[in-house]
């Protein structure tokens, strides 16, 4: 595998992510050479100088196109806020790079078509960021699955809540904006349901509903601004292997961190995980004497891959940027034609189309179709 040469586009919290893993990937694998960082873009020219030294990339540039039409770059990061996801994929495709997108591909479904027709036409790898399928824990569920140590799986319940927009006198932002798309749904809903691809696979059906726990938001000078989005939404599903489900997404419940439960209910036992304590997992089996029967727990160790890449006793703990580092791995992995565990443009659209099946469900109250063909769970090419 030769040197990949990489370019980043956006420094926020995502961009900052990108970088450090692209950074991490060589020393912690030890079976990759180091990617040769060549360019950052940002908004400005001083402020993509200024992240450029922090982050150690060589060149700077306040002009992303500038970015993706360099022949030095093999493979573009991209972690700009949702509504420029399309224009910047399709352009880095089309200028024959591979491409690393934050989720969710885009604000509208079919500027996520656009997107994977671009994709498909490039012949490049085109991933998206969906790190919480890369935890070891999450492997280690799919294993117990495909091992039927649970059963055939009949219900699942999947829950996602943080509190970064509880408090009613936040300042309103982009996220309140209906540019930035339905809300909860695309910004929040499709972790757990990139979790539920890769574990069991797509959803045939959903009925859904929305929510705004606040109408308005105080506005920087004074005033308020009313919420164009939606930071609740409750659904049912029924998923292609004919289980039942519940989703519920919550940006605004007080005291819930980073926490997406997941729970798999089948005909032999039941799995629980939570992301809050994202280094274990509940296992309950039917068997064995029933006055010893219950769950128990399992933390993730060096027998986990690839948790031994980072630590080497169990117990200790991965964390968030730690599994953007396996990403990459797995991305330099499809890279050089080898198969990877990622969900890719061609996945990553059944979460797409998913998700504006439940907002047009919540619009017209009804169960409606998700269109949402997908491979087969946790595929890899």
């Amino acid at each position: 595998m030769s040197s990949l040469k990489v370019g980043l586009i956006g420094t926020g919290y995502m961009g900052k992510c990108h970088a450090l893993a692209w950074n991490s990937v060589a020393p912690v694998f030890g079976d990759v050479p180091r990617p040769h960082l060549v360019m950052l873009a940002e908004a400005s020219q001083d402020l993509a100088e200024t992240k450029a030294r922090e982050l150690g990339f060589e060149r700077a540039t306040g002009d992303w196109r500038a970015l993706v039409s360099d022949p030095a770059i093999d493979v573009v990061s991209i972690t700009t806020p949702n509504a420029f996801h399309p224009d910047m994929a399709i352009a880095a495709l089309e200028a024959g790079k591979h491409v690393w997108c934050e989720k969710p591909m885009a604000v509208r479904l079919d500027d996520a078509e656009r997107m994977l027709r671009a994709a498909r036409a490039s012949g490049k790898v085109a991933a998206l960021g969906y790190n919480y399928i890369q935890n070891p824990v999450m492997r280690l569920i799919r294993r117990i699955l495909d091992e039927g140590r649970i059963g055939d799986v009949n219900h699942v319940r999947l829950e996602m809540d943080e509190d970064f927009m509880a408090d009613p006198e936040d300042l309103f932002y982009w996220k309140s904006e209906a540019s930035s798309g339905h809300g909860a749904l695309d910004d929040f809903a499709v972790h757990p349901l990139s979790l539920l691809l890769t574990l069991l696979g797509g959803v045939r059906r959903v009925c859904g509903h929305m929510a705004k726990p606040y109408a308005d938001r105080p506005v920087q000078g004074g005033g308020r601004r009313a919420v164009e989005t939606y930071d609740i939404a409750t659904v049912l599903m029924e998923m292609e292997n004919g289980a039942s489900g519940f989703l519920a997404v919550n940006r605004s419940a007080w005291g819930r961190k980073g926490r997406i439960a997941l729970q798999l209910f089948g005909s032999k036992g039941t799995i629980a995980y939570d992301q809050e304590r994202m280094n274990e997992v509940q296992l309950y089996t039917a068997d064995g004497p029933k006055e010893t029967r219950g769950f128990r727990t399992i933390l993730a160790g060096p027998q986990h891959p690839p948790y031994d890449r980072f630590i080497p006793a169990p117990g200790h703990g991965l964390g968030f940027n730690d599994l953007k580092i396996i990403e990459c791995r797995e991305l330099m992995r499809r890279i050089a034609g080898e198969s990877a565990h990622l969900i890719e443009f061609e996945d990553g659209i059944g979460i797409e189309r998913t998700v504006d099946a439940m907002a047009k469900s919540a619009r017209e109250g009804r169960w409606v179709e998700t269109e949402a063909s997908s491979s087969s769970p946790g595929s890899s090419r």
